[in-house]
């Protein structure tokens, strides 16, 4: 599987590392401004940086730039997932896909990833909440030692659950995408594919993080090294800027090497379990028998399956 997320990328560069680049470059340069803004014409990050407390306006412009920072990377992180889905999609048929029409395939499908992608954030912070508040119950109406009684298995049983229901959902993006489904729909879809088969489907995604994680992190060394080195070497807000800049280019290129991996793997699983409950690769066969000559988006529609 690990084998096949490579492959798709070395048939399709362009529209997988390429992709990834355009993405990836224009959400950490936005991100980057955002973060710098606010900062660069007031001159609090040089004050921030060598310890002083910075002023109440710049705490403010923090927040509100940080907040902007992680929403461009979380809507760049859906549209990335989104199009090397559709350019896998056609991969998995041996046909190939241009940027342009991998985003025209996308596109109508966008706002349904974008309101999934919300709805599971607010779903675990419903969780978490519901968990901390009976926590901060207890330990108000009775004492600590109750609340850590209590809230201990609490905890534990939160993240098993939030960990379960990731592993459940894995499957909603590429059931919206390729097929075409709804949300609830994509959900439902997503449960009836991997029930059964949670634990494989578990260790495959865990060891596909751990491998990208220990790459990206491997290729930022020398950029993350140089950065802090400026950082300690001089206070002077250019320097300051110039460190930050550096950091962010690390970020980029472990971000660039490992999403289509990533994103592969998810693909890649998915069309196993459906292999294995489907016996979808009687269409695999029927749609790679075209060849390369096959039209474009000919094998789009072999995806689809079921009610919509």
């Amino acid at each position: 599987m690990f084998n096949g997320a490579v492959a798709y990328i070395r048939a399709n560069p362009k529209a997988t590392l390429g992709l990834t680049t355009i993405v990836v470059v224009v959400a950490q340069v936005i991100a980057l401004l955002l973060s710098l803004w606010p900062f660069a014409f007031s001159g609090d990050l040089t004050q921030s940086l060598d310890g002083d407390d910075p002023s109440t306006g710049a705490m403010v412009s923090w927040i509100a730039s940080s907040l902007g920072s992680s929403l461009t990377t979380a809507l760049s992180t859906i549209l990335l997932s989104g199009l090397l889905t559709v350019v896998i999609g056609r991969s998995i048929f041996g046909a190939g896909i241009t940027i342009g029409e991998a985003w025209r395939r996308l596109r109508p499908r966008l706002w349904a990833l974008i309101a999934f992608t919300v709805l599971q954030a607010l779903g675990a912070l419903l969780l978490i909440g519901v968990v901390v508040g009976i926590i901060v119950g207890v330990a108000v109406a009775g004492n600590g030692w109750a609340a850590f009684f209590i809230g201990a298995p609490l905890v534990f049983a939160l993240i098993i659950g939030l960990v379960y229901l990731a592993v459940m959902l894995a499957f909603t993006p590429s059931a919206i995408v390729l097929e075409r489904r709804d949300i609830i729909s994509a959900i439902k879809r997503s449960f009836s594919l991997i029930k059964g088969d949670i634990w494989r489907v578990l260790g495959i995604r865990l060891l596909a993080v751990l491998v990208a994680q220990l790459v990206a992190a491997a290729v930022a060394i020398p950029f993350t090294i140089g950065g802090q080195l400026m950082l300690g070497a001089s206070a002077a807000l250019a320097t300051e800027i110039l460190a930050l800049v550096m950091l962010s280019v690390g970020a980029v290129v472990g971000q660039i090497i490992t999403g289509p991996f990533s994103a592969g793997v998810i693909v890649l699983q998915y069309t196993d379990r459906r292999i294995r409950a489907e016996a979808f690769d009687l269409v695999l066969q029927t749609g790679a028998a075209a060849g390369p000559g096959a039209a474009p988006g000919s094998t789009d529609d072999l995806w689809l399956t079921g009610p919509r």
